[in-house]
């Protein structure tokens, strides 16, 4: 009997991430390594992994990694950039030879500071400034793309599965607290570089296993605000929903995430405390527009922590465990016991509850 397993992963695709709530350092082939048990749940279509703290020498800076279809386009786009920015260091990222992994772009990273009289001219604080410009050259420079523009973190994808993709960029020589990883399985959208997982706006990078059926009406709202969806997958708007929610609107990461998996209005209603029943029914009527539907498992990183949020009818697996000052998240207990087969704590988070950790913070739900 053929299983549906052997013909499609209806579950797919494969999130992971773990972080030291201490800071301390941990080696990209810890990540990559965990996608592994989890190869099924990819279709070597993409893979990827940001990682937090890989910079300290240039910890200050924002560090741009950018993928060029030609050196003339790199050219430009370095011209393009002098304008804005002092150039503190470029090179190219270092990458090994791979069989899986064919036709790579050009693949280069600039560690920037923004020009203080461009931002005033233009009348931008700094963080959007840079996210300004990361939007005019995704959306106006063919063949350039910068898929990573936070400080002291980066993004590293490709298209191939996602442990061939962490070889590829020799992850185990960098050493962050915290780490996310992505193995892709696209339905309905094109497997290119671009569209690997995670998908990255200053610090904020998300990984997605799902669908996104209110997409349309997501974009819609979000692209009022400025963002520029442009990658052709539906993961990229939540990235730029959080964003909007925290760095514009100011709303903390579990406010956020009562917008984007809101509960429904009858568990509202049965709600006892006045001031929590109050507070989502604040949000779910000032945001309606950025509720997302359909099923989905995120893990958001942003400088100091993790996030990890299912929908709230949890149609999508995540587990979580613990030990020690490490916490793991992954959407099998497999890539767990890879990470640390001792776990003390696994457990599995509710629908719509997110999951927050932070530098030196415990696990809060």
């Amino acid at each position: 009997m053929r299983l549906e397993g052997n013909v499609r992963i209806p579950s797919g695709c494969a999130i992971a991430a773990v972080i030291s709530k201490e800071g301390r350092g941990i080696s990209g082939e810890l990540i990559y390594n965990a996608m592994r048990p989890m190869h099924d749940r990819s279709n070597g279509l993409g893979g990827g992994f940001a990682a937090y703290g890989i910079y300290p020498d240039y910890k200050d800076f924002y560090a741009f990694h950018m993928f060029f279809d030609s050196r003339d386009v790199c050219k430009n786009c370095e011209a393009f950039l002098k304008e804005r920015f002092e150039i503190v260091q470029s090179e190219i990222i270092p990458t090994r030879k791979i069989s899986t992994i064919l036709n790579e772009p050009l693949i280069w990273r600039y560690f920037l500071a923004p020009l203080k009289s461009v931002m005033l001219s233009k009348q931008l604080d700094e963080r959007e400034f840079v996210a300004q410009t990361v939007f005019k050259i995704n959306t106006e420079m063919k063949g350039a793309y910068v898929f990573s523009s936070g400080k002291n973190m980066g993004a590293f994808k490709a298209v191939g599965y996602p442990e061939d993709v962490g070889e590829f960029y020799k992850l185990e020589e960098y050493s962050g607290y915290s780490w996310t990883a992505h193995g892709r399985y696209p339905t309905n959208t094109p497997g290119w570089w671009g569209g690997a997982h995670p998908f990255t706006l200053l610090d904020y990078s998300v990984v997605h296993n799902g669908e996104i059926s209110s997409y349309d009406a997501n974009r819609r709202y979000i692209e009022m605000f400025g963002y520029k969806c442009s990658l052709k997958t539906d993961t990229e708007v939540i990235t730029y929903i959080l964003d909007y929610l925290t760095r514009v609107k100011g709303l903390t990461l579990s406010e956020a995430a009562s917008v984007i998996a809101a509960p429904f209005w009858s568990t509202i209603d049965g709600k006892a405390d006045t001031y929590d029943k109050d507070k989502h029914n604040y949000l779910r009527k000032m945001f309606p527009s950025l509720l997302i539907t359909g099923p989905f498992s995120i893990v958001l990183g942003y400088n100091g922590g993790l996030m990890a949020l299912n929908d709230r009818l949890k149609l999508r697996s995540m587990v979580v465990g613990e030990k020690d000052d490490m916490v793991y998240i992954a959407s099998e207990e497999a890539a767990i016991r890879c990470m640390e087969n001792n776990a003390q704590k696994i457990w599995y988070p509710k629908g719509g509850e997110p999951v927050i950790v932070e530098l030196n913070g415990g696990v809060r739900i």
